[in-house]
């Protein structure tokens, strides 16, 4: 009797491991941006459970949820921000979840749920192709033709993911690797080094700032080759996926280079050398900041400044002792952020160089979106001033929100939203001191910044239709 009760338990539990296996890749060709938030979400909430557990703290008590939950999505979402001390509150067991948890938020929300959905259907058809390739091109989530040069063509999807594994395992073992004689010089031990290099190498590509000592850079303040060991691991991290991958393979031809490759290396530099002489006019009189600096280093901390409030999250001065101007300045770099498809957060620099050409042909009178001999269509610039409309929506209310709970200062409550919002990790100190409320809150809008308004939106929205008509136009008044 107890044989045949076994026999049938078994065939039930085989059924509903078949009935779910089924579920799941019928979600994966239904609605891949979908699936995506589901794993994302999934993730957080075990990370949540795991950070709970007493043998992940240092004191072995059990983590208050608000606290634990917040660490979990700051980690899958490589932002950075803390609401305990992470180099002191964790245990080891907790240090390694965080390293973990880094590298698997790293890849993005749906290149995970690509190579998740290839575990299942054992193969990486042409769905599973679409869902990799949405996180190179968004406008892929949504129904309708794609023009398939804008990025990476279907066809290289599969070399894209092998791009993401071994770029990530490769440059950050060349980061640790160049680290690891300035935390000997700084009086490190050697065994601890060991662990601290790739620690602070995966923080640096990932954009997340985690630091493994108490004393944060404070060590390495003059060490400007560790400095800059980190800054570039920050940059070909915020760089994305696709443009390393045409970076691999048309290194030293431009020519070949896509159009995406073109405008975010050149609106990334941009960026890092107008922030650089931004802070430097700034705060090159504030005594609490760069004013007791000499000149190289105040110039050399500005551009770490403006490297960092891209996304990198990593602090050598005190945010809170900037001045409004420069907390402004910060603000507007976290939220632009770093390339699409990478480790970075923001509305990416793209959607802004795709909005300011498309002022600049407005202002030419050009009837098109056009740069480098090739015709940006309308589709791309619709989304983009979507993503921003979104993003600067989630930001506002989040603000608003956080502002009434708190009652704390507009600015710096704005400066912790928006590297929140973008998944930077810098702060003014306000985040570690709000109270559950206003955590959930925090934690709610760090997840919508990392899934990304564009998946977002497409996650929730119905299923495409076609209009076969056309209303009547009627132009209203404009400006």
């Amino acid at each position: 009797m107890s044989e045949g009760w076994r026999v049938v338990g078994g065939r039930r539990l085989h059924a509903l491991g078949h009935a779910v296996m089924e579920f799941f890749r019928e979600l994966t060709q239904r609605s891949p941006a979908r699936f995506a938030i589901i794993i994302f979400l999934s993730l957080i909430l075990i990370f949540t459970g795991l950070f709970s557990l007493p043998i992940a703290a240092a004191d072995g008590q059990v983590t208050p949820f608000a606290d634990a939950f917040f660490t979990a999505v700051s980690t899958i979402c490589v932002t950075g921000l803390a609401t305990v001390d992470m180099a002191t509150y964790w245990s080891p067991f907790g240090h390694v979840l965080v390293f973990i948890g880094v590298q698997i938020g790293a890849l993005g929300v749906l290149t995970l749920a690509s190579i998740l959905g290839l575990v299942i259907s054992r193969r990486l058809g042409l769905r599973a192709k679409l869902i990799a390739a949405s996180d190179s091109n968004p406008l892929r989530t949504h129904g309708g033709p794609v023009n398939e040069g804008q990025t990476v063509q279907l066809g290289q999807i599969g070399a894209l993911l092998a791009t993401v594994a071994l770029s990530t395992l490769v440059i950050e073992a060349i980061v640790a690797i160049l680290l690891f004689p300035g935390l000997i010089v700084a009086g490190v031990p050697w065994q601890v080094a060991l662990w601290e290099a790739p620690f602070y190498a995966a923080m640096a590509f990932t954009n997340t700032g985690f630091t493994p000592n108490a004393e944060g850079l404070t060590p390495f303040a003059n060490d400007y080759f560790f400095l800059s060991v980190l800054m570039m691991g920050v940059f070909l991290g915020s760089i994305g996926f696709p443009v390393i991958y045409t970076l691999r393979r048309h290194l030293w031809h431009v020519r070949k280079w896509s159009l995406h490759t073109k405008l975010t290396l050149i609106t990334t530099v941009a960026l890092f050398f107008a922030g650089g002489v931004a802070f430097l006019i700034l705060e090159y009189d504030n005594l609490l900041t760069l004013g007791r600096a000499d000149a190289w280093d105040t110039t050399f901390q500005a551009f770490f400044l403006s490297a960092m409030t891209r996304s990198g999250g990593f602090a050598i001065l005190d945010i809170g002792e900037l001045n409004q101007s420069s907390l402004l300045v910060g603000c507007m770099l976290m939220f632009v952020g770093g390339g699409s498809a990478s480790t970075a957060g923001g509305i990416k620099v793209t959607t802004l160089a795709v909005i300011a050409l498309a002022v600049w042909s407005e202002a030419k009178g050009r009837a098109s979106n056009q740069v480098f001999g090739r015709r940006i269509p309308s589709d791309v610039l619709r989304v983009a001033l979507s993503v921003v409309a979104w993003g600067a929506t989630i930001v506002a209310v989040s603000t608003i929100i956080i502002t009434q709970i708190t009652k704390a200062d507009l600015g710096d409550v704005l400066f912790d939203v928006i590297s929140g919002f973008a998944t930077v990790g810098l702060s003014t100190g306000l985040t570690a001191e709000l109270p559950d409320s206003a955590i959930y809150v925090m934690g709610i809008t760090i997840i919508m910044g990392r899934v990304g308004t564009v998946t977002l939106a497409a996650a929730v929205a119905a299923s495409s239709r076609s209009q076969l008509y056309s209303l009547p136009v009627e132009r209203p008044i404009v400006g």
